[in-house]
């Protein structure tokens, strides 16, 4: 692993407050649990993205297309 990199982040007052507990409480710093969340997100992102290119072939419907298509069908 590289070494870590600095950077400035304002937190609200409150989530700092709640940061500096929740750290303290789980005998992490807020540096290791801002690089967990921010490492979670990306990573969903990707599962999104991932998602997105295995769709991209599918037909597009519209709405009022779904609709036309349900009132041919009798369903409406």
């Amino acid at each position: 692993m590289s070494s870590p990199k600095r950077a400035t982040v304002y937190f609200d007052p409150e989530v700092h407050k709640a940061l500096r507990l929740r750290a303290a409480a789980s005998d992490q710093s807020i540096s290791d649990m801002v690089n967990q969340a921010v490492r979670a997100s990306l990573a969903e992102d990707a599962m999104d993205q991932a998602a997105f290119a295995k769709r991209k072939r599918e037909r597009v419907v519209t709405f009022d297309g779904f609709v036309q298509g349900m009132k041919q069908r009798g369903l409406l």
